[in-house]
């Protein structure tokens, strides 16, 4: 098959999936979304000829973007425009996750930082301000005080960009110093791994310690429920430990693996790349039955 890569930068997670894609002879066609015009109505003649899309874009808004453009071409995408509509905005990610009755964090949105801070008395001291877009636990403030949420709020409330005058507040979970990513491909756990920190946030980006976890019924339930709440796809699905159950407080759309590929013995990218094929050979066999 042939492949095409969306990016904007190659890092070591999209040089795993170029080389096992490699090893087993399929054409790459490399599409670097920063050189490339999107014509409402025609393709550009990089897509001529790819099978499937892998968007590995760094950018939310280029991700969000390019795939709808992809979708109106026809053009298969992995992941879809759905699916990173919802993974890239915090409060959709929740909302989708409430509504599929997933466990997830209590979380407020307010819109004005009176509202917000409403929001923390009624929360309590910890609890969590998120912005609504962003990942690796870019501003993410754990407040502990009312200064604290006064001086974080009066802060956001002068940036410029609308996003931060959305405000997301979440309960603060006591989590036993660490947190689990699953990587699934359509509610499928295929690796996991545990992230442990003394710091409150626990994301690999921020140095956090990766263990490989061994996936339960239960984890495994909520995995593909998270799955199919945001519309599926190549995920990471993050959860929290909980006493005797666990919550999920985020499910990523451009999930990266390499700190998983390392905590591991299977070989990630070898599982996303079974996945990529079985999927592109199942919906060519779908298209030829239906012609």
């Amino acid at each position: 098959m042939n492949v095409g890569l969306l990016y904007s930068r190659i890092r070591r997670d999209e040089k795993l999936l170029l080389s096992e894609l490699r090893e087993r002879g399929h054409e790459v066609t490399k599409i670097d979304v920063r050189k490339e015009q999107f014509d409402i109505a025609e393709p550009p003649a990089v897509l001529d000829d790819v099978d499937v899309v892998l968007d590995r874009c760094l950018a939310t808004s280029r991700s969000l973007y390019v795939t709808k453009f992809l979708e109106n071409y026809d053009v298969p995408v992995v992941n879809s425009a759905e699916t990173a509509d919802v993974c890239a905005d915090k409060v959709k990610n929740s909302l989708a996750l409430e509504k599929a009755g997933v466990p997830t964090p209590n979380t407020e949105v307010s819109f004005t930082t009176d509202g917000a801070m409403e929001t923390i008395e009624r929360f309590g001291y910890p609890c969590v301000l998120k912005p609504v877009v962003g990942s690796w636990g870019r501003l993410m403030a754990k407040i502990d005080s009312e200064s604290a949420a006064e001086a974080i709020l009066e802060h956001k409330s002068t940036l410029g960009n609308y996003e931060h005058k959305v405000f997301y507040v979440q309960e603060f979970v006591e989590k036993p110093g660490r947190d689990i990513r699953v990587l699934a491909v359509d509610g499928e756990p295929i690796a996991a791994m545990t992230r442990s920190s003394d710091h409150w946030l626990t994301n690999a980006a921020k140095g956090g310690e990766v263990e490989a976890f061994e996936v339960d019924d239960r984890v495994r339930e909520l995995v593909e429920k998270a799955s199919d709440a945001v519309g599926g796809g190549l995920l990471g699905v993050d959860l929290m430990e909980t006493g005797d159950d666990y919550t999920v407080h985020e499910v990523n759309h451009t999930v990266e693996f390499k700190a998983l590929n390392d905590a591991v013995d299977a070989d990630v990218p070898a599982l996303v790349v079974d996945w990529l094929e079985a999927k592109v050979q199942n919906e060519a066999g779908f298209a030829e039955a239906t012609a």
